[in-house]
């Protein structure tokens, strides 16, 4: 099943189940329950698939890129936030601010919470996860590191439109079985998989759960691994997962 969520014509925000090209409104994330007529897509714009109360993003999460930075594999997720304004859908533009100095890309999967979630054991967390996404998590490389004394982890991330989300929602996909690629314009540019993870989906969830409560649509980012890079005003850079779709957004200059 595939959730999506999309403005209307008249302007209204709805989410539902995807089916033959319409969306079938429900009343919320997760839902069996309709809320409407099915609406078509090719009548709407689509946005972020969930407008998340909390978007986390991880890092240090891939034993390939571990490895290859001298690394030590965390025992607890390293995580930090990204603000709800740096959310964007897909075809949309990015723009880069003046006078941050390199952006990157970060192709990343998307974990979405689907059922309110504390002090879970493996098992109630995995039951938690309502389904997969794609992420571009975008970084500002210098702004990062600007200060030696305090590195900036949410202010280097939350720029508007950094968190690039969608299109879908899917909550059948095998997470082992994905492979996350970013395409730069019609160059792949980073390609590996999802079972490379230091920590599963699971693992993720279960332990975050022991620091916060997770409510139904929050969002963690489960980390990227080796071949993120700079991205520039012009360029079309694309998330892949096959079994839930591809985010495309373009590059413009601030």
């Amino acid at each position: 099943m595939k959730w999506a969520r999309i403005k209307t014509a008249d302007g209204s925000i709805v989410s539902g189940v995807l089916d033959d090209g319409m969306l079938h409104p429900r009343t919320h994330l997760g839902s069996d329950e309709s809320a409407g007529s099915p609406i078509a897509l090719s009548d709407a714009t689509l946005l972020a698939p969930v407008a998340p109360g909390k978007f986390l993003g991880l890092w240090n999460n891939f034993h390939a890129a571990a490895e290859k930075n001298g690394w030590t594999p965390p025992d607890h997720p390293l995580y930090f936030f990204k603000a709800d304004t740096a959310l964007t859908g897909p075809d949309t533009e990015v723009r880069i601010p003046d006078d941050v100095g390199r952006i990157l890309f970060e192709g990343e999967l998307g974990i979405v919470i689907g059922k309110t979630c504390a002090n879970a054991s493996e098992a109630d967390a995995a039951d938690a996860i309502l389904g997969y996404t794609c992420v571009n998590d975008f970084t500002a490389l210098q702004i990062l590191n600007a200060d030696p004394s305090f590195p900036q982890w949410t202010r280097a991330k939350s720029y508007d439109g950094f968190g690039v989300v969608g299109p879908y929602i899917d909550t059948d996909v095998d997470w082992k079985s994905l492979e996350i690629k970013v395409l730069v314009g019609t160059r792949e540019r980073q390609s590996y998989p999802a079972s490379d993870m230091i920590m599963s989906p699971a693992q993720i969830v279960s332990k975050i759960s022991q620091d916060m409560t997770l409510q139904p649509g929050d969002l963690i980012a489960c980390g990227t691994s080796v071949g993120a890079r700079p991205v520039k005003a012009g360029d079309v850079v694309t998330v892949s997962i096959d079994g839930i779709g591809a985010v495309t957004v373009t590059m413009t200059a601030g």
